[in-house]
């Protein structure tokens, strides 16, 4: 059976500028072994080919930009298919403006057809010019619903699902979120690991650290799904989900044997089990995913004399 892995790379490759241990050696087997595999990642902000200056400087070198899949092109690609004559006014940086230039959708700051937000810093003139647009009719749409998204084990940054949602709470309209665990994304990017893989994969498997998006996304998109427990998910917390992982792994260093020798060791024989894991830091909902109700308009907040 041909396998390939769908990759997460915050919490699972590395944390802030340090490789997670064992990390390179996990990306050497797959390439060593001929592997199909691609990097999945909500972060809109870097391109690609950021993205694999980033490995290399960490200590992953050769990672081509073609392993690379990011929301910002999961987005770009969304608008070609849905609306190609499209126009834009878009709140982030690099990797989505990069994405939508190299589709041809231009950009419009005076009647868009969407507002689209990414990461990266904002202001609040270009927040009043979104929401503007907004009520002019634009709709709204997120490259991903990260609320907020961890730098390393004591400090985490606003993702694009913040910005969003302050411009829900401004217009009343409802942002519609791509990324993880948009089944979109999923289905985007095991055609584009079929690319790389030039035949048919029996089986692909996304790896992850967080189950709102990795592991959701997998379970709703028919996909096998490892938990890794180095980055924001914690083992006693993973029992309060519907939806359950495949497996869960301490760390990717722990897939490195199995992928070198082809022999899958069993679910249960996973190292997590037998380990103690310390209790997480950040509460609180990360992800628009975890609000009820999506379907239901945004009470527009009443504005008092």
């Amino acid at each position: 059976m041909k396998t390939g892995y769908l990759i997460d790379m915050d919490g699972v490759i590395y944390r802030e500028n340090q490789l997670i241990p064992g990390a390179a050696d996990f990306i050497q087997a797959l390439v060593a072994s001929g592997t199909p595999f691609l990097f999945l990642t909500n972060n809109s902000a870097p391109t690609p080919e950021d993205l694999a200056v980033r490995l290399k400087h960490l200590g992953i070198p050769g990672i081509s930009a073609r392993h690379f899949y990011t929301s910002a092109l999961n987005t770009a690609e969304f608008l070609c298919e849905t609306d190609p004559a499209c126009t834009v006014f878009v709140l982030g940086e690099g990797g989505i403006l990069t994405a939508l230039h190299e589709r041809k959708i231009a950009n419009d700051a005076i009647h868009p057809s969407y507002v689209v937000v990414g990461e990266g810093a904002t202001t609040m003139e270009k927040l009043t010019k979104a929401h503007e647009c907004i009520e002019r009719g634009a709709r709204l749409l997120a490259t991903n619903p990260d609320n907020w998204c961890p730098v390393s084990s004591e400090k985490t940054r606003p993702g694009a699902g913040s910005t969003a949602a302050f411009l829900e709470a401004s217009t009343g309209r409802r942002a519609y979120y791509l990324g993880k665990p948009n089944g979109y994304m999923f289905h985007r990017a095991r055609r584009k690991l079929a690319e790389i893989a030039l035949i048919a994969l029996e089986n692909v498997i996304m790896i992850g650290d967080t189950m709102e998006t990795d592991i959701r996304g997998a379970f709703e998109a028919g996909l096998q799904s490892f938990l890794v427990l180095s980055g924001s998910t914690q083992l006693e917390s993973v029992g309060d989900y519907v939806y359950q992982p495949t497996r869960i792994i301490q760390t990717v260093a722990d897939l490195t044997e199995e992928i070198t020798t082809g022999k899958p060791s069993d679910r249960m024989n996973s190292p997590a089990f037998g380990h103690e894991v310390l209790p997480g830091n950040k509460r609180g909902m990360r992800h628009q995913t975890d609000i009820f109700a999506l379907h239901k308009p945004r009470p527009r907040p009443a504005m008092t004399k």
